[in-house]
């Protein structure tokens, strides 16, 4: 059985013309992090208390829209990121810098308003999450969903920093990324599908307010309410 924490944080909403950055408290949900106990029993502060001292020491963190000023850390961890993990497909695994700067990055910017695509075509925004200057996460947020994608991937796709799993990033990153997406999406829940054996992302989906809505042989498929 899964244990449901809550998590209360402080939102600060930054409007700048045609950009909502919504910016959370990392020390409150840290906080609130540290409270919450793990399936086994176990407290989650250990990794909470030895990232803050060690990296964070309480500065903010942020979601940010891609942009061209972060274009190097929006490459490296572009380049890393596999072409496909846990059903998230990344098309530009082990993409030059040159390339990214010169090609991905206007493509992945373009996707937010398309031109000249297949009519399936959704738009899609990326979004990065950021700890003081570490870049922790990615995130995307489709606009609307087509009948494929919502018996299949919904709205929200979403990754970690393999070294910064673990540590809470996943939990306020998509709570974040759902305050964003309920200002941009059609539809009046949140659609979003989960890998059966992606215990992680299942746990972090159900402290945000997910509710499991169906499944099929390799997933759970989930809502949130808009």
């Amino acid at each position: 059985m899964l244990s449901h924490a809550a998590v209360s944080v402080s939102i600060h909403i930054l409007y700048i013309p045609g950009d909502v950055i919504i910016i959370f408290d990392a020390d409150m949900i840290r906080t609130e992090l540290q409270q919450s106990l793990k399936p086994d029993g176990r407290k989650e502060s250990d990794c909470i208390v030895k990232h803050k001292s060690a990296v964070c020491g309480g500065i903010a963190m942020e979601l940010r829209k891609i942009n061209t000023d972060d274009a190097f850390a929006q490459w490296e961890y572009t380049a890393k990121l596999p072409a496909d993990e846990n059903g998230l497909t990344n098309p530009y695994h082990g993409v030059s810098y040159n390339d990214y700067k010169e090609r991905v990055l206007p493509e992945m910017i373009s996707h937010e308003h398309p031109v000249h695509m297949p009519d399936w075509f959704v738009p899609e925004t990326y979004y990065y999450l950021w700890d003081g200057d570490s870049l922790i996460g990615e995130f995307r947020i489709r606009h609307y969903l087509t009948e494929a994608l919502r018996h299949g991937a919904g709205h929200i796709g979403y990754s970690i920093r393999k070294d910064q799993r673990g540590k809470g990033y996943g939990t306020a990153g998509l709570k974040m990324t759902i305050e964003t997406a309920r200002g941009i999406i059609r539809e009046d829940e949140i659609f979003l599908r989960v890998n059966k054996d992606n215990i992680a992302s299942q746990k972090v989906m159900l402290k945000n307010g997910a509710r499991i809505t169906g499944e099929d042989e390799a997933h759970y498929f989930m809502r949130i309410p808009k």
